[in-house]
Parts: C-alpha cells; sequence; structure tokens
C-alpha cells in the first residue's frame, strides 16, 4: 500500500481531543507583546508571559525552563497601511496583533517526527512510542507557507517528566510502511493554566 509522504516539518495541528471527540476549531484571542521582535508561525508553541500577553515558547526538552500556554494558529493585525489583517503567520513590526492560540489541556495535536542530528529531515519512529514523553526540535517557520518548523525528535521518546509532550497515538494514513510512522499524535504536558500555582510567567 502506498502511503502520502511527509516532506518537511510542520509544527502542532490540532485534529481532536485526547479522548477522540472531534476539534471544532475552538481558540481563544490574546495579544501579542507589543514590538515583540519574533516571528510566530502557524503551529508554533506559544507561552503566557507577564502582562498576559503571548510570546513564543522555545520549549525544546525542558517543559519547566519554558512553558507552553498553547498553538498558534494564526493571528490578526494592522499592517502599515491601517488594514486589519488575518495573516497565517505573526511577521515583526505590526501593531495590534492578536494570536489565535488553541489552549485547550486535553487538545490532541498530529506533529511530524524529524531526525536528532537535522531537524528539517523527517524521518520514523515504531507504535512503542505510544505513551512515552518526547523532545520538541526547534525547526525554523516558513514565511512563504507560514507554517512552523517544529517537530518531535526521534529517539527521544522516554519517561522523563521533564520532557513536554506525551504521545497518545501514530498516523498510519503517512507511515512509511506498516510498522514505521512519520508523524505522531501528542498531547501537551504541564499546560500553564494547568498549574495551580500561577507562577510560572516569564
Amino acid at each position: 500500500m502506498a502511503y502520502p509522504t511527509v516532506s518537511a516539518p510542520y509544527g502542532f495541528e490540532p485534529i481532536n481531543r485526547v479522548d477522540g471527540m472531534p476539534y471544532a476549531g475552538a481558540i481563544r484571542q490574546i495579544p501579542i507583546t507589543a514590538s515583540y521582535g519574533t516571528p510566530i508561525y502557524n503551529g508554533d508553541v506559544v507561552k503566557l508571559v507577564v502582562g498576559g500577553t503571548v510570546e513564543k515558547s522555545a520549549i525544546g526538552a525542558n517543559v519547566t525552563a519554558q512553558p507552553t500556554l498553547g498553538v498558534f494558529v494564526g493571528c490578526q493585525y494592522v499592517n502599515s497601511s491601517s488594514q486589519l489583517v488575518q495573516a497565517q503567520y505573526y511577521p515583526t513590526g505590526v501593531n495590534s496583533a492578536v494570536a489565535f492560540v488553541v489552549l485547550d489541556p486535553q487538545a490532541a495535536f498530529k506533529v511530524a517526527v524529524t531526525t536528532s542530528g537535522n531537524t528539517s529531515v523527517v524521518t520514523s519512529v515504531t507504535r512503542a512510542v505510544v505513551g512515552t514523553n518526547m523532545e520538541i526540535a526547534t525547526g525554523s517557520g516558513s514565511n512563504a507557507t507560514g507554517n512552523s518548523g517544529l517537530s518531535v525528535v526521534s529517539g527521544s521518546a522516554a519517561n522523563t517528566a521533564l520532557l513536554p509532550v506525551r504521545v497518545i497515538d501514530v498516523v498510519p494514513e503517512t507511515a512509511i510502511n506498516a510498522t514505521n510512522f512519520s508523524e505522531v499524535i501528542v498531547k501537551f504536558n504541564q499546560p500553564q493554566l494547568e498549574i495551580t500555582t500561577g507562577n510560572n510567567l516569564t
């Protein structure tokens, strides 16, 4: 059987909830820090910062070092012509930017698997990763597509509590063969809104 190919990482794509209920497209609109100088791409992980705004989270392998609010799935802002723009990604140097964020702590996301040595190269894992935690690889987003470059790292699957995502399933539709899968389905560990102390803003 031929499977479609995943040619590059694309970040985190919301597909449903952990319990299998369909994803209804629910988001919350949260302002982006004024004059924030880092692009945020569709599928990037964002964090809540002091002042109640969001910035990109460089979460990597340690969920406590870079907290997670949710996943960025687009935005709106006012451009240099004073026009309100709906956009796939947040560029720098725009005004009145508002992020669209999926922040349901029970949301499930599809994400590509990449190699530890080159996070732009899609590889595969076996079903044995289900139930483990994995590291997020920081990749470069694309201005052409507006998509994130984030992925999870092949070989990082472990029971370590600090790893930021839990694998809940594999994606058979894009498998390399019957036993190797280039995409997995994950949920986020320790999202900011689930931490009761409320003191992990950066």
